[in-house]
């Protein structure tokens, strides 16, 4: 299978567009990543190879022909992190069948937590998408959106592609097709089914006028003139940077894939088990869903640090807490 030139780099460009949509990546972790991606590439085309053809032994031997060149090892982990991530993309995508960098291990690096956000900045998120558009078809859409993606913590791809048969007749219940096009389901909630409810009519009265006027109705749940036929990640991605503005949170906190992790952070925090979330957010491996267990020890220590008398900075170290009470 030959991948030309001009293939790989939309395989880069699209990937990077995800990434910016999805995750929120700054500029300059796009500008590095397209850097590291360009220079596989380069070497892959050296050896005849490609991103389409190259397996793990190639990219083994990019790892090493990096670490024989001197980088730091915190490139060369960013390096690999960039390779798995693009070809897991391509996996997705229907690029690859395979992701020839996933068991390569890397030479390691301090991991960071996932950011979250409290439930108050989650309600204030959602009290905003209901006020925020310039018709009232526009604010139903947008409740709907966020109130399904806080409900179900689904990928932001999955559900901007979301099909309108998905969610026909006030399902309790709703079916998601994930990456490597696996099937799950997950519940909603009750504001999420009523938010649904008020969308879908209001989509209708849209499509009945369309209908009129000749044109197809869509088959997606959120759809969109564009060449996808419904919402963008980008799009999305824009509209959850206004909704932050409106609801007064740092813009650097908010992204698509911030809510999921809220998600999993919450249940986990009202008691839910590991097992249910990864089930939830589809997750192949328990280890990933773990993360969130880190994410909760983190805040019971900082709430111990900020508001335990005997954390505080100023207290004399031989005082007593019985007798200072």
């Amino acid at each position: 299978m030959s991948l030309p030139d001009h293939a790989a780099s939309r395989w880069i460009q699209t990937f990077l567009e995800a990434q910016a949509a999805e995750l929120g990546a700054a500029q300059n972790t796009q500008l590095a990543y397209a850097r590291d991606l360009s220079d596989l590439t380069a070497w892959l085309t050296s050896k005849n190879l490609n991103l389409a053809t190259a397996g793990r032994t190639d990219i083994e031997g990019y790892l090493i022909h990096c670490d024989a060149q001197g980088l730091a090892r915190s490139t060369r982990a960013r390096r690999l992190s960039a390779i798995k991530q693009l070809y897991r993309f391509a996996v997705e995508e229907g690029w690859r069948s395979d992701n020839p960098a996933i068991q390569i291990a890397g030479p390691g690096r301090n991991k960071r937590l996932p950011k979250t956000l409290s439930e108050a900045e989650v309600d204030a998120l959602l009290e905003a998408a209901r006020a925020h558009g310039r018709t009232q078809g526009d604010r139903l859409r947008n409740a709907c959106l966020m109130e399904l993606l806080y409900a179900t913590g689904m990928r932001v791809s999955e559900l901007v592609s979301l099909p309108i048969a998905a969610v026909r007749g006030d399902p309790r219940m709703l079916l998601v097709r994930g990456k490597g096009d696996k099937e799950r389901m997950v519940p909603l909630s009750a504001p999420a089914r009523r938010s649904l409810a008020d969308w879908l009519a209001s989509r209708e009265g849209a499509e009945d006028t369309a209908r009129a006027a000749g044109k197809p109705p869509s088959r997606f749940l959120f759809a969109s003139r564009g060449k996808s036929g419904h919402l963008t990640r980008h799009a999305f991605y824009m509209l959850l940077k206004e909704l932050s503005v409106k609801a007064g949170i740092d813009l650097a906190k908010v992204t698509p894939h911030v809510l999921r992790h809220a998600f999993a952070t919450h249940l986990l925090a009202h008691g839910a088990d590991l097992r249910s979330i990864q089930t939830l957010l589809g997750h192949a491996d328990i280890a990933t869903t773990e993360i969130y267990t880190h994410i909760l020890d983190e805040r019971l220590r900082q709430l111990v640090l900020d508001h335990h008398p005997l954390a505080r900075p100023d207290r004399p170290l031989d005082a007593d807490p019985i007798s200072n009470r």
